[in-house]
């Protein structure tokens, strides 16, 4: 055999017992022996690269090169599913479809929900080509070279492999299903962050979609995800049940749920819900409910869609687990506002899934009516699966001598008494340039993508600089040398990304520098209004409350902390320096030459791909020339500016509530370009 054949003949075993250990564990090697042939394969296509493929094997192992995700178009929409919590819904739904169907007999598909992040797989001739996230259900991320790194998505199905069933799979088709990060990695992940002082993930799917769209394919290689697949799509799939094309998907080399069960009735559905209530405690990764199918591929298009779900599913909620645990003590964490968040610590326990020893308290009103005392034993729930929150005391069970808890009074960080404005919920240390949390949140606020996107920073660098005592403030972050950061040398050239990407931020327009300034009150839509009505920071930072309250959407609250922040002589200082380091202090000459009041009093709602300009380019030009940017369509849309790909929801929507659509032609024409 020479080293070609021996090339393909590596790839097929491994390919083989890939499939054998990650979908139906049950390797029939060791782990020693794989790696040997994996070693082997690599030694030999290094020394043939003329037979590259992507893919082989090998290519699981992801890159450390970073890549920008590019996006694009579904060819058939990822609409969301509606949700129910109770069998009467359910119920409701099953009757629907009776009655849709002219009492036709159904079946149901009964599959777990499982909680991850959604991703569509498109093969061609059994080879995986593309990967595409949900993005808006419309768009979305373009991320192959990540997704080749999971272990249990094939790269090549059984049929393109010797040894194993060779079933026969459609040319091309589109698979869907969750990208998921097991509870075992998620906690040993956590476990390492913690260790290394690196902020935690909230949960496995915060965990796993973080991990998908980051720019290494290495970093994804090596946090280990799983994936489970659960709807097949295309023009010649096998058969007219979703329940049989997912078993011949099965067999194709696809992970899927073992928990899938066709149900002929109410009660085979019941069953199956309650079955799961109790045994998705002992599964693997997250689940947070039941999805209910019409099983028939001709029924389902029978029943069609909602505006923005399909009528043939539905999805089942599980009720929130309740643990009952001690509270050992709060503790008090300052956010960049200044505002302070009780925090419980608890005894931990194991909650859905995870170790749960820390939740929220909300504020002081919270400790108040929850009537909480050292020591209580509390009990707690998930909200929504996902983040944990004390929901009652067990009374009972407190000693006679617990004392209440009572909110702090002076900050915990700095020591400033804490104080409480008119009208808030929550305490608040008012030393804004002293108190260390409040200083590096507004930094991290300021290099946030949406603000200055110095994409080269993260709350870590930023607590790292700080450490230092090389930056203080966000002006300080211009006057950053690469020798300041660059270690003993060895950093320089991740230093210098920094410097260029600081240096870049310069041309960030002048509507986020606002913004990014961090303005109490003032978000991302108050500080557009701003910058458009007053055109420069000098008119901004000199106007006065009656001045400002005419800007349409700016009201008592946000002027007065705008005066504040402009009076405030750290502040002035800031906005000198940040001037003089030559960030935007204006609106460009192009955004003042192209506004109007054209599209003044329209609300519009932007869907479907474009040839002429980006969605955000034309987000910009609906607000240049005084329109309202929406998401969802109403009756109050004034038109849809539509592209290639519209979403059949929102055609549907719009048809029923006769809201026009416009060309992207046509509407480049009435704005005059």
């Amino acid at each position: 055999m020479d080293e070609k054949e021996r090339i393909l003949k590596l790839r097929e075993e491994l390919h083989s017992h890939n499939y054998r250990y990650y979908v139906l564990n049950q390797p029939v090697i060791s782990d020693q022996e794989f790696d040997m042939m994996m070693h082997e394969l690599q030694d030999l296509e290094t020394r043939h690269p003329e037979l590259a493929d992507d893919s082989s094997p090998t290519q699981r192992v992801g890159s450390d090169l970073n890549k920008e995700f590019v996006q694009v178009a579904h060819k058939y929409p990822m609409l969301s599913l509606a949700n129910t919590y109770n069998e009467q819904d359910v119920a409701s739904w099953y009757e629907s479809v009776e009655k849709a169907l002219g009492g036709e007999p159904f079946e149901v598909c009964c599959e777990m929900k499982y909680d991850g992040l959604s991703i569509s797989l498109t093969y061609v001739d059994g080879r995986l080509t593309q990967a595409v996230t949900r993005g808006d259900g419309v768009v979305g991320d373009v991320v192959t070279d990540n997704v080749k790194t999971i272990r249990s998505i094939p790269l090549v199905l059984n049929g393109n492999s010797v040894d194993l069933f060779s079933p026969s799979f459609p040319h091309e088709f589109e698979i869907r299903g969750e990208i998921l990060m097991p509870w075992k990695v998620f906690e040993r992940l956590n476990q390492e962050r913690a260790e290394a002082g690196e902020p935690l993930f909230a949960n496995p799917r915060n965990a796993a979609s973080g991990t998908l769209k980051s720019q290494s394919s290495a970093l994804v290689a090596s946090r280990q995800l799983d994936a489970y697949l659960y709807y097949l799509l295309g023009d010649d799939i096998p058969s007219d049940g979703h329940y049989e094309n997912l078993e011949a998907a099965r067999q194709w080399g696809f992970k899927i749920s073992e928990g899938m069960r066709k149900a002929r009735s109410l009660k085979d559905i019941y069953d199956y819900i309650n079955f799961w209530d109790k045994e998705r405690k002992h599964l693997p990764v997250a689940t947070d409910g039941i999805v209910l199918k019409v099983n028939s591929l001709r029924q389902q298009r029978q029943l069609g869609f909602t505006a923005k779900s399909p009528r043939w599913a539905i999805a089942y909620k599980f009720k929130a687990e309740r643990v009952r645990t001690r509270l050992n003590e709060v503790t008090y964490q300052v956010g960049r506002t200044g505002a302070v968040t009780p925090v419980a610590n608890m005894e931990p326990v194991q909650l859905a899934g995870t170790t749960v020893k820390r939740a929220t308290l909300n504020n002081a009103d919270f400790i108040q009516t929850m009537d909480l005392h050292e020591g209580d034993y509390v009990f707690v729930e998930k909200g929504g699966e996902i983040i944990p929150k004390i929901v009652g005391v067990d009374k009972d069970s407190r000693a006679a001598d617990a004392k209440p808890i009572c909110f702090i009074r002076h900050c915990p960080e700095c020591g400033a008494e804490l104080v409480r404005y008119e009208g808030e919920a929550a305490y608040y240390c008012p030393n804004d340039s002293g108190c260390p949390p409040q200083i590096k949140g507004r930094i991290e606020h300021f290099i946030s993508r949406k603000a200055m996107n110095i994409d080269s920073l993260g709350p870590e660098t930023v607590d790292d600089y700080y450490r230092h005592h090389i930056i203080y403030n966000i002006a300080d972050l211009y006057e950053i040398r690469v020798d300041q950061i660059n270690g003993d040398g060895s950093r320089e050239k991740s230093a210098r990304k920094v410097i260029k990407s600081i240096e870049d931020s310069k041309k960030v327009p002048f509507e986020r520098v606002v913004y990014a300034l961090g303005i109490r009150f003032v978000g991302e839509t108050s500080a557009k209004l701003l910058a458009r009505h007053f055109k420069n920071i000098d008119a901004l930072s000199s106007a006065g409350l009656e001045e400002l309250q005419e800007v349409e959407g700016i009201g008592e609250v946000i002027a007065e902390s705008v005066i504040t922040y402009f009076h405030t002589p750290e502040n002035i200082e800031i906005v000198k320096r940040l001037r003089r380091y030559g960030l935007q202090m204006s609106l460009s000459d192009e955004q003042l030459s192209g506004r109007s009041d054209r599209l003044s009093g329209k609300s519009i709602v932007i869907s479907g791909m474009f040839e002429r300009h980006s969605r955000d380019e034309y987000k910009v030009l609906i607000e240049q020339h005084g329109g309202k940017n929406v998401g969802s369509i109403s009756s109050k849309t004034s038109f849809i500016l539509a592209g290639a790909n519209m979403g059949p929801s929102k055609l549907q929507k719009a048809e029923k509530l006769g809201v026009p659509i416009v060309g992207e032609d046509d509407f480049l024409a009435m704005i005059g370009e």
